[in-house]
């Protein structure tokens, strides 16, 4: 059946050596065998070819008896269609059909399937909900896995019987693979270069150790397959322990919230130069007696100032007559950015205390397009902390003019 000689890597035999895996579940039995198989690397460490190959030959061709040894299905998924079908789907049926065992008759384009042996392989994209809910699979192979937001991987796994692989270059420095995935006790863990594809070129490998002298954080993530640091995260920050008794307070910011957004009340401070955050409060279910009132357990002085969402005129104003020196936020023309711009004017630090406004700061990043072209535009998402943090920025370091902020 095999025409040639099958060519793998180090990651042909992580998976093999995953399903000798032993792990103990919550009932304290040892199960045999990972759930989740991760594999990080940098680019062409042949992750996913290496994946595939063995899903075809150590999987779906594996014979038992003279039977084919597993049956069920396996979707192989990434975010969007395009994507899926210019790598994963190119590679697939390249490996088929180069190995002389493609059969055109197994395979449906409109439901972008192929039956090999008794297994069935489904492409499928997370990039619309419905297509992700309803279905189940043996395995899920999640390519390109930090693509996807958890409620995609989410709804995912929990209709995946076996086991998971996920794939990835680690180009976020912060992600929900490393603190949800990573830590799991039935979760093997691989990193991989392109030292670790013996098949590869020359000329690549010279293009890829360029990157040394080109770009120090692709090199990290392309070439060492280390975590790096988003392009696209806006904010970089530092950690203190306690604001330096030095420091001036300037103001607090007030951001509401109350069902499903939290209150955030951020207390900024200015030392040498340098603008210090400390959170105050991050509570969802605040009215605002209840914000007065845990100002007041706060002892702050009445007369800090305190600078909020002006779109909440009411409760600023409800909060102003229990006496607290509350004002709204002037806001111009692009005002977001304009208040991210002033914020980036300077360096950022933070207390270690404040761990929701850290978690903000290493996950608010401007939206990238389909094409990964990185905009201007933030996410509106985990800036509940870093909007009140902007407001007090924004009206205490720039002043409204004719719809622009000028530096005071």
């Amino acid at each position: 059946m095999v025409a040639k000689r099958i060519k793998t890597n180090v990651v042909f035999n992580h998976l093999t050596d995953s399903r000798k895996f032993t792990w103990v579940d919550d009932a304290n039995k040892t199960q045999v065998g990972s759930r989740f198989v991760i594999e990080q690397g940098g680019t062409r460490s042949g992750k996913t070819y290496n994946i595939l190959t063995w899903l075809i030959f150590g999987y779906a061709l594996a014979i038992e008896d003279g039977e084919y040894k597993h049956e069920g299905t396996i979707t192989i998924a990434r975010k969007t269609f395009p994507a899926l079908r210019a790598t994963v789907m190119r590679d697939f049926f390249e490996i088929l059909e180069s190995h002389g065992i493609y059969d055109d008759n197994a395979r449906s384009r409109t439901e972008h399937t192929y039956k090999l042996g008794n297994i069935m392989f489904e492409f499928l994209s997370v990039d619309a909900p419905q297509k992700i809910r309803g279905r189940k699979r043996n395995i899920l192979i999640a390519n390109e896995c930090n693509e996807l937001d958890y409620e995609d991987f989410f709804q995912l796994i929990i209709r995946t019987t076996e086991f998971i692989i996920i794939d990835y270059n680690p180009s976020d420095e912060f992600h929900w693979i490393y603190d949800r995935i990573i830590p799991r006790n039935d979760a093997v863990f691989h990193q991989t270069t392109y030292l670790d594809n013996p098949f590869i070129d020359k000329s690549l490998i010279q293009e890829i150790e360029r990157l040394k002298e080109v770009d120090e954080n692709y090199w990290k993530v392309y070439g060492l397959g280390e975590r790096g640091q988003s392009k696209a995260l806006i904010f970089s920050h530092d950690q203190v322990d306690d604001i330096p008794s030095e420091a001036k307070l300037r103001a607090y910011g007030l951001d509401f919230g109350f069902t499903n957004d939290p209150t955030a009340l951020i207390a900024l401070y200015e030392y040498d130069g340098r603008l210090y955050f400390d959170e105050m409060l991050y509570r969802n279910g605040m009215t605002n007696a209840d914000i007065a009132n845990f100002l007041k357990g706060l002892n702050l002085d009445r007369r800090d100032l305190i600078w909020a969402d002006s779109s909440e005129p009411k409760s600023i104003e409800e909060i102003h007559r229990m006496g607290w020196n509350i004002r709204p936020v002037t806001k111009g023309a692009d005002s977001i950015n304009l208040g991210i711009d002033i914020m980036r004017r300077y360096k950022l630090i933070i207390t270690s205390r404040s761990v929701n406004l850290v978690k903000e700061f290493r996950n608010y990043k401007y939206i990238e397009d389909k094409n990964g072209t990185i905009t201007n535009k933030p996410i509106d998402a985990f800036n509940h902390g870093i909007d009140a943090a902007r407001y007090a920025c924004m009206m205490t370091y720039s002043r409204p003019n004719i719809g622009k902020y000028a530096i005071r």
